[in-house]
């Protein structure tokens, strides 16, 4: 994940935009993203917390700074709403207002455009503060897994860590929560498919390749016509908590990321 939230915080660093329909068209996106990073940071700290891990000592520490993320991420998706809020909409007055002189538009528009750009420097003071989170916790866990042997993951939860592509592991963490495999007609063709608890669309070749290495499995009990339940296994929510970031730790943790400066707004 803090691959995902540098990504992010360069998007915004990056950002340039006219105040008005283009700033709301620039910066959309970039909200909902932050809103999709504070799931994905929220279903992570579920299963952290439901998993064998929190036996380990020094796990508490790692769940409070889980939780801390979430609460981060929350404040970049608010930061966001904030610009979004703060940007000049050009839509008429109600009849009866004065009409607005090239002046007083130039002089709202500067107004907005400096909160805007305040909003933005804490979006990416914000990112920082939880790309650095994500590699302690990930330096931290390890340190603690390393003094307790006993709840290292097994051989087969570090193969099949490892051998998840992004997709797998979204359609693992989407679900975490369980989900519903079940055949659908499509032109008269029958089609298995797999939603996840919240709705979520999961491609049925990830969902496969997961049940193949034992981490989700269906409730074959039913039929796919009624649907079948999807639970995650004990080895998916640990490879789902375990999974570490590519990237090397050490050179992540030598210094924390400098809060960049926003680019100012083109008028």
């Amino acid at each position: 994940m803090a691959r995902d939230f540098e990504a992010l915080k360069m998007q915004v660093s990056d950002i340039a935009f006219t105040p008005g329909r283009d700033a709301l068209h620039r910066i959309g996106p970039l909200l909902l993203r932050a809103q999709d990073l504070t799931a994905a940071a929220l279903v992570r700290l579920q299963a952290l917390d439901d998993s064998t891990y929190t036996s380990v000592p020094g796990s508490r520490a790692s769940l409070e700074l889980m939780a801390s993320l979430v609460f981060s991420s929350s404040l970049v998706g608010a930061d966001l709403a904030h610009v979004v809020l703060a940007n000049p909409y050009e839509g008429t007055q109600f009849a009866g207002y004065p009409a607005e002189d090239e002046a007083a538009r130039t002089a709202r528009q500067a107004e907005a455009i400096t909160k805007m750009n305040r909003h933005l420097s804490d979006t990416v003071h914000q990112l920082d503060l939880c790309a650095t989170g994500c590699h302690y916790l990930a330096r931290g866990m390890d340190e603690d897994l390393a003094t307790a042997p006993q709840h290292k993951p097994s051989t087969i939860e570090q193969t099949a860590g490892a051998a998840l592509s992004p997709a797998q592991y979204s359609a693992l963490a989407a679900l975490t929560a369980g989900g519903k495999l079940y055949e659908s007609s499509t032109r008269g063709l029958g089609v298995t498919r797999v939603t996840a608890q919240d709705g979520t669309r999961v491609s049925i070749a990830s969902y496969r390749a997961l049940a193949k290495l034992g981490l989700v499995r269906a409730d074959t009990s039913t039929s796919l016509f009624q649907g079948q339940k999807i639970t995650t296994t004990e080895e998916g929510r640990r490879v789902l908590a375990l999974r570490r970031p590519h990237a090397g730790l050490g050179t992540a943790m030598a210094a924390a990321p400098g809060t960049a400066v926003v680019q100012k707004a083109r008028r």
